[in-house]
Formats: C-alpha cells, structure tokens, sequence
C-alpha cells in the first residue's frame, strides 16, 4: 500500500517488508521464511536498523508473527497450486514478494496483487528499476478504494477467471475495516467457484490477548489512531466462525497463534516466538 500524495510505499507495508529482511539477517537459522526482496524495493536509508521500530529485541514478537503468517500463507498457496488451483489473489498487497522469490511456483500461477492505484504505480517502477520486471502471469491490480471503485470488478477485468477455483488472502486488513464491511467482503468471496480458499487475518479483542503482550499490543493502537487509521474490528475466534458461514463459506477453520508456534518455532533455541493478538481465519468454497 502506499500514500496515495506521495507515492511512496506506506509506513505499515514498508514495516512489514523490513521485518521480514530483519528476520534473516539477526534471528537464527532456519528462517520461517527467506525474504530480503522486500528491503530492495523499500530502498530504506542506509541506518534503517537504527529505526525505534527495528530493534531487535524489542520487536521480535510482532517480526515472527509477520514472518509466520508470511510462511503459513505460502504453505496454504504451495498446496493448493499442487491439488489444482491456478489462481492467486492478495488483497491490499503492499510489498508483498512471493512472485519475485518464488518463480519457479509463481510462474505457474495468475497472481493478482490488489492495492491502491499510487501502491501499484510506485511498485510497478520498484519492479522494473530493480530487474525484477513484470512477468505476465503477474498481475497488479489498481483498485481506488476510496472513490467507491469495485476491487472484484476490476479484479475481472484483469483477466481473474470466476469459473476458476482460486486462493485469495487478505492479511493485515480486517482491523480497519467496520464490521459491515468485513462481512459484505466475506459475503463477496463466498461467491468463488467451488474450491476456493480465503485467509485473513484479524486481530483479538485485549481480553483474549495474553496479558504478557497487552501493554505492546496497546501502544501500537494508540500510533495507529495518532496516525488517522485506527483499528476499529476485533473478533474472537467463534466470532470470525460465525461471520464467515453467515457470509456462505461451506467450511472454515481458525488457526491460532499457539498452532503457529507448534508448526514454525517449537524447534527453535532462540526463543522466537509470535505475539498473541492476530490469528487466520481459513474459509473456503
């Protein structure tokens, strides 16, 4: 996503990016994920280690959360592309890299990147400045979200086949978005051919936020409300059930932060380890 004034890559996804770059270069080996693309793009200034919001230690809950959803969405593509589905939607997709890491499965797919026109602009000159290039079965996707223009009509026009079963993923998102709206963009999804899988992520309620990770967990809220995109949408996990088949998805799941650690950290001797606060929802068709 970017700033649409500007035309340069927003805080949050510039954020996202560094930590994945973090996450190589000062947690251990094995890396949950590989992903030092991001920090290309970024181009950040030569001392961006020295940020409040890098330090290493400080931050390490919110960068493993972000590299464990990374990597858990990529196993979920990686399966599903093996049982079929040729189709791969990221909604508000930010500096996300899975097409330039991983051609070898990328180039199998259609991926559709959905994010704000300036986003798209900004990235698409990232892209080609950085040799990367834009591959046609990549697509980016310009969606002005706040003239009210239609990211599902404009994802057809792109070439997104609604016949086709497809993966579509949705992360960091839900918490700006009203009840309302999080549910008429299930109510939409819920309308993929039969087949397909929707992720998100959305934020719990604090009470159900270890209370360990609450005080961090507040003060992200507070600069978030202090930058003028407050989180308004926090659900539990019966909640986000519920909405989901209220939506139409035949079968969901709820992954929690627990199942994360068991999958991608309980071999590690360092001590990483996600926040509690944002777990997935898995809906599908």
């Amino acid at each position: 996503m970017a700033d649409q004034r500007t035309a340069a890559p927003d805080s949050t996804a510039v954020r996202v990016a560094l930590w994945r770059a973090l996450h190589v270069e000062v947690d251990a080996q094995p890396h949950v994920i590989e992903d030092e693309v991001g920090l290309q793009l970024a181009a950040p200034d030569a001392d961006w280690r020295q940020r409040p919001d890098m330090t290493a230690a400080a931050t390490s809950g919110y960068r493993a959360a972000i590299v464990g959803r990374a990597r858990l969405i990529e196993d979920l593509v990686t399966e599903r592309a093996a049982q079929g589905v040729t189709q791969y939607v990221i909604l508000g997709a930010g500096l996300d890299t899975f097409a330039q890491r991983r051609p070898e499965l990328a180039s199998r797919l259609r991926i559709f990147e959905v994010d704000r026109p300036a986003a798209q602009a900004w990235k698409r000159q990232r892209l080609i400045e950085c040799g990367f290039g834009i591959p046609e079965w990549l697509r980016l996707v310009p969606v002005d979200f706040e003239a009210g223009q239609s990211w599902w009509g404009e994802l057809t026009a792109a070439g997104f086949d609604v016949q086709a079963p497809a993966v579509v993923v949705s992360t960091g998102v839900s918490m700006y978005l009203t009840r309302e709206s999080n549910l008429a963009t299930l109510r939409q999804l819920a309308q993929l051919a039969r087949g397909s899988t929707f992720a998100m992520t959305f934020l719990l309620p604090m009470t159900l936020i270890d209370a360990e990770d609450r005080a961090a967990h507040q003060s992200v809220y507070e600069r978030a409300r202090a930058a003028g995109t407050p989180f308004i949408s926090f659900f539990s996990p019966s909640e986000i059930i519920a909405l989901a088949h209220a939506a139409g998805f035949s079968g969901t799941r709820h992954v929690s932060t627990h199942e994360m650690i068991q999958r991608y950290f309980s071999t590690r001797t360092d001590g990483l380890r996600p926040a509690s606060g944002e777990e997935f929802l898995i809906a599908t068709t």
